[in-house]
């Protein structure tokens, strides 16, 4: 065996019998977060890769292999699915889509991607024989991961067991390339057993390559194909129009970046011609959502939680109140529609930022705050089309979010949408690449 070789195989010795060791920290920790999101308690053995009679096959035909795999990982992977998925079911009529989570974000968004013979699952704990029998179970024909999900114990079963593998809409920052090659020994094989690597980017194609992927193609983004739905905007411009105050909006909020807001919107004088800006905050994780509110009521701002509007629409003490917390799922279309100008989430923070395309199907402007590593090409083509504009830090991005107010936001609007409408096509790129794996039924 090549010295290579036999670094890898100790490498993944190590990292399988860390994980075995740490599988009761992983399940408490599992089992803590269904405290507040009950989701993550159901089906409580899939985590392990066993399954019950028709266990993980709900709703499907009850049959084994055939499968079109798409592991989805959280909120956001899920959504960016959904075109990927369309595309496929397009030119694959009657296919059958096994559909993977690891969060219970995830597995709700996941839901609305369904049809009957389709089936939902946790993908497991990433210990060999987890993983084995997850693919002795379903057999999938192949299996597409997206982004930035490569699981050195279920690419080295996947290719064991002969399924090919594609990490789809696949994107790698430049800090997460210098980790992987620190873990070279794991992470190299890793890549190299994936059968296709479609990127989002030429450098992320680069990146992806230094890690050991190849072939890689580039293919775009998939979070430009998301179409909002028609329901939500209209469900925002509602709000927009019951109140008379500009809404300013902070979404998907991480820790740490609303304590900054809000005493720069606190500092900030704020009155421009236009009736005072009201403040809306998003946290990207709902288990956060009563801290944040904890927050705004700490510096004395009256607020309003979205969860207790009456019939979906703010009512007189929303409209009398300073700060509106979206506490809702599955609702941002909606707020992007009501807001007149938008903060980028993650990106005041270290964090690399959370999607900022769909701010711009929904021709909301944006803020950026100076860390967009993980959508740096987006980032930069959204400030070139005039969508959005960057800022250093939550005194320069209140300031400039008035600016904006005062100026008019109609044209920062119509760039918004046209950015998002010009950089359209990736599922289908995409889909065509994917279902090359997949024997015609």
């Amino acid at each position: 065996m090549a010295d290579s070789a036999v670094k890898a195989w100790l490498a993944r010795q190590a990292y399988s019998l860390v994980l075995r060791l740490g599988t009761p920290a992983y399940l408490w920790r599992v089992w803590s977060r269904g405290r507040e999101e009950p989701d993550y308690r159901a089906h409580w053995p899939e985590r392990l890769g066993f399954y019950q009679g028709s266990a993980g096959l709900e709703g499907s035909r009850h049959q084994r292999g055939g499968w079109v795999w798409v592991h989805a990982v959280s909120l956001g992977e899920a959504r960016a699915a959904a075109p990927l998925i369309a595309a496929l079911r397009a030119q694959r009529p009657g296919l059958r889509l096994l559909l993977t989570h690891t969060t219970a974000t995830g597995r709700e968004a996941g839901r609305a991607l369904l049809q009957p013979g389709d089936a939902q699952t946790w993908l497991p704990y990433d210990t060999p024989g987890a993983v084995r029998r997850f693919l002795r179970r379903f057999q999938p024909s192949v299996g597409v991961l997206m982004e930035t999900e490569v699981w050195p114990n279920l690419l080295h079963e996947a290719r064991q067991a002969q399924v090919p593998m594609v990490l789809a809409n696949a994107r790698l920052s430049a800090k997460s390339l210098r980790q992987g090659q620190r873990f070279a020994a794991l992470l190299r094989p890793a890549a190299q057993a994936l059968s296709l690597t479609l990127a989002q980017t030429q450098v992320d194609a680069d990146r992806l390559r230094a890690m050991g992927a190849d072939p890689v193609q580039v293919c775009g983004n998939l979070k430009f194909d998301m179409t909002p739905s028609p329901d939500l905007l209209a469900l925002g411009q509602r709000w927009r129009d019951a109140d008379a105050r500009p809404l300013c909006l902070a979404a998907s909020t991480r820790e740490g970046e609303e304590a900054g807001l809000l005493d720069a919107w606190l500092a900030a004088p704020l009155a421009i011609s236009s009736p005072r800006p009201r403040l809306l905050i998003v946290p990207r994780h709902p288990q956060r959502f009563d801290e944040v509110a904890a927050l705004v009521a700490q510096r004395g701002l009256s607020l309003s939680r979205r969860s207790t509007w009456p019939d979906q629409q703010p009512d007189a003490a929303a409209l009398g109140a300073g700060v509106w917390l979206g506490d809702s799922m599955g609702e941002m279309p909606a707020y992007y529609a009501s807001a007149a100008v938008a903060w980028l989430g993650g990106s005041f923070a270290p964090l690399g930022g959370q999607n900022l395309i769909e701010a711009a199907a929904c021709a909301c402007p944006l803020i950026l705050g100076p860390s967009t590593y993980n959508f740096a090409e987006a980032a930069e083509l959204s400030l070139a089309a005039g969508a959005s504009r960057r800022v250093a830090d939550w005194p320069e991005a209140v300031h400039t979010a008035q600016l904006w107010l005062e100026e008019g936001a109609s044209s920062a609007q119509a760039a918004a949408k046209a950015f998002a409408c010009q950089h359209q096509g990736a599922s289908k790129r995409m889909s065509g690449d994917i279902l090359r794996f997949v024997y015609a039924p």
